[in-house]
């Protein structure tokens, strides 16, 4: 078993709520996403991040408290979202009612050393990412968004739902690091 950083606080948090109310936080109203604009919303996400990872780069790996992930952590979590959710579509897209395996994002900022990263590495692979995942998401027609998957706990989605519910984990991030506010 690999250790998640110590000092990060875990979030246990079942987030599946946005589905159903606007995040107090960022703002992001789930239920007023068009899905047939998902693809260009990612693009728009990954380039607010881009233009983030340009910055300063001792300022992009200061954590704002030990216990909270710093911009350039963030957003190696939302290409990694980027390239989870490209693959848990295809597997939706691919097999009837498919059941995802358990993700750890904390182990995976460990294992990945999201802290050491390069910014200019995180930015290519976050916008490929995000382009891969727009491009599955612009394919998607009629009533494929109706397809479930299962996440390891057992909560469902359509495509339609999955859609709504990654969109705010990187909406969300944007503004935890400040950007979207």
């Amino acid at each position: 078993m690999t250790a998640s950083d110590p000092d990060i606080v875990s979030d246990g948090k079942d987030w599946t709520w946005v589905l159903e109310r606007p995040c107090d936080e960022c703002g992001f109203v789930s239920a007023d996403l068009d899905v047939h604009e998902i693809g260009d919303r990612i693009r728009e996400n990954a380039d607010s991040w881009a233009s983030l990872l340009d910055g300063d780069e001792d300022r992009l790996r200061q954590r704002p408290r030990p216990d909270t992930w710093s911009p350039l952590e963030y957003a190696f979590h939302v290409r990694d979202v980027f390239e989870l959710y490209d693959q848990r579509l295809g597997l939706m897209l691919d097999q009837d009612g498919p059941q995802y395996p358990n993700w750890d994002q904390d182990v995976t900022a460990v294992e990945k050393n999201y802290r050491a990263a390069d910014p200019n590495v995180v930015k290519g692979e976050l916008v490929e990412w995000a382009e891969t995942l727009a491009s599955r998401f612009d394919a998607v027609r009629g009533d494929d968004w109706q397809r479930t998957g299962y996440r390891s706990d057992g909560a469902a989605f359509t495509i339609d739902s999955f859609a709504r519910y990654l969109l705010h984990d990187p909406v969300h991030h944007l503004w935890d690091v400040g950007a979207g506010r």
